[in-house]
């Protein structure tokens, strides 16, 4: 049974029921207002297909956690990540590429693309360099003299681990934001600090209490799946850490990786869940299972 009061944000039910339904619209555009600046604030916006078609039946599909469009045309793929995968900026761009392609289907076309955001929120610290410890990181594309070149294309990273802030010390709504992101399903109560209309949304949505059973129970799984994949990801670094000091650091890795496939498969997930989430091809996971 449920003992929390409140949702957890950071599983697929509980972000998909906070910011992916049309009744909860402006929590979504509340929250994406905090990060974008003031020339692409969003009065308005529509929820799009989150599944994505190649154009040819040999290239890949995709499935946005969440993708919607304003109603003066910036297009927003808001992807949530729970634990850390290889090459997963790369898989960031990558899903760029679908806005941009779709855009050519308008009609007469004249290249111009409408601003295209891609809003990464992740419970890890990604494999780039960040000596100012930033939570938030606005990537575009610069030139050799590190100047702006090109302004449509904006890729946002918040890596919430970086957030350390207590009540006592939230400076802003876009703090308040981040603070909910961690901390929502571990409150009893509506804390003084988050007083503000829009949170007065965002608790009546987030009470669990008021979800008919079979939302209840789809949440129960979901909570169980992202524990599960937290567990095996925690018990196969420890593993890996001391096997790295044993056998050496590549080595060590491989033997993680390997553990957290067999844990992973304990707790029911899919082969090709596995494999993305330990970055590993889906015959070397295979393999591995067959052990």
């Amino acid at each position: 049974m449920i003992k929390d009061r409140y949702i957890n944000p950071l599983t697929d039910f509980g972000f998909k029921k906070l910011f992916g339904e049309a009744a909860n619209k402006e929590l979504l555009i509340h929250f994406l207002n905090q990060l974008l600046p003031e020339k692409h604030q969003v009065e308005d916006l529509e929820y799009l297909p989150s599944e994505r078609l190649p154009s040819s039946f040999l290239d890949r599909k995709v499935i946005f956690d969440i993708y919607c469009t304003s109603s003066r045309g910036e297009q927003f793929i808001i992807e949530l990540q729970r634990s850390k995968q290889n090459h997963f900026i790369d898989r960031s761009i990558f899903y760029s590429t679908f806005p941009i392609q779709e855009q050519s289907e308008r009609g007469d076309w004249n290249f111009k693309l409408w601003p295209i955001y891609t809003i990464c929120i992740l419970d890890f610290k990604i494999n780039q360099p960040n000596p100012h410890n930033r939570v938030i990181r606005y990537v575009q594309l610069k030139d050799q003299d590190k100047e702006l070149f090109f302004e449509d294309l904006t890729y946002i990273y918040i890596e919430l681990p970086n957030f350390t802030k207590t009540l006592d010390e939230l400076e802003d709504l876009q703090d308040k934001w981040l603070y909910l992101f961690r901390y929502l399903a571990k409150l009893e109560d509506r804390p003084a600090a988050l007083q503000e209309r829009i949170f007065t949304g965002l608790f009546h949505a987030a009470e669990i209490a008021s979800y008919s059973i079979e939302e209840r129970q789809n949440y129960e799984v979901s909570l169980k799946k992202h524990r599960d994949i937290k567990n095996a990801i925690d018990s196969a670094l420890e593993e890996g850490l001391e096997k790295g000091r044993e056998e050496g650091l590549k080595e060590g890795e491989l033997k993680a990786k390997k553990a957290m496939a067999k844990q992973m498969q304990a707790a029911n997930l899919a082969l090709e869940q596995i494999a993305q989430i330990t970055g590993c091809s889906l015959e070397q996971i295979k393999n591995w299972l067959e052990d």
